[in-house]
């Protein structure tokens, strides 16, 4: 009876054992569909609807600060006075950039999290678009886009002392192409904007032409700050250029720039 009741156990720790292999197997395969299904949202959500983005460089202060995190949304379209986030319209980066990024940065970098190895993509303010003439500098010092002179002190870099930057000290004239729009930095010092592209020779395109990026370039609008959390916040298009009225006359297919050689 003793021998029965214990063949009896080994059976049930057996029958047991053989059930919880296929119940983990279930358990593997569900969390497998979870991190596919997952990774697959976030990829149509990334490619159709939003994208976050790192802030590499100080050309945006104090609007956006090294290593913030923006959010941009795919679904509606930019307007002067927007940040935008566009892919390098040619050789404004330089040819290292993303040279250290690590396996894990593109994973990251795949599911949309960006590392501070991102690249291929800028982001600046939008100040012309197809059609307009962007003028700089009035008797003010202003930039002024088809005669609106631009208040451009609400988001313009501050210093320490209270000072702001100044608008540009680079003088210049342009009458914006079609499918193109024209771009600057928050902090005009040190943005390498559309500014100083002016004089930039190409291959494929009209001399100066390269520093107008062209529409389909343009990732879409940046609509808040993720992170850090302290400086967490909604982006909004400065009341100024609500006042810049339409082009006098339509967007001509190559860029007028005055004066022919200006560079930073």
């Amino acid at each position: 009876m003793a021998a029965t009741t214990q063949s009896a156990r080994g059976l049930t720790r057996k029958r047991a054992g053989q059930d919880s292999r296929p119940r983990a197997g279930s358990w593997i395969k569900e969390l497998l569909v979870v991190v596919v299904g997952a990774l697959v949202v976030s990829t149509l959500l990334r490619a159709f609807v939003g994208q976050m983005f790192i802030i590499p460089s100080q050309s945006m202060e104090n609007t956006l600060l090294v290593g913030d995190r923006v959010v941009v949304q795919k679904i509606t379209h930019f307007h002067r006075g927007d940040v935008v986030v566009f892919a390098d319209p040619g050789g404004w980066l330089g040819e290292d950039e993303g040279s250290q990024a690590t396996p894990v940065d593109r994973v990251l970098e795949f599911v949309g999290f960006p590392t501070a190895h991102s690249t291929g993509h800028l982001i600046k303010r939008v100040i012309g678009t197809p059609g307009d003439r962007v003028k700089c500098c009035d008797s003010q010092g202003r930039v002024s886009v088809n005669g609106h002179p631009l208040d451009e002190t609400s988001y313009l870099y501050t210093a320490p002392d209270g000072s702001h930057v100044a608008p540009s000290d680079v003088h210049f004239e342009v009458v914006v192409p079609k499918d193109r729009i024209f771009v600057m930095g928050d902090h005009r010092d040190l943005s390498a904007d559309s500014r100083c592209h002016l004089s930039d020779l190409s291959t494929t395109e009209p001399k100066g032409q390269v520093a107008f990026v062209p529409v389909k370039m343009v990732v879409g609008p940046a609509f808040a700050i993720a992170w850090p959390p302290d400086r967490a916040s909604w982006l909004k298009r400065p009341a100024t250029f609500d006042g810049v009225p339409p082009p006098s006359s339509p967007a001509p297919d190559r860029a007028e720039i005055k004066p022919a050689g200006v560079t930073c």
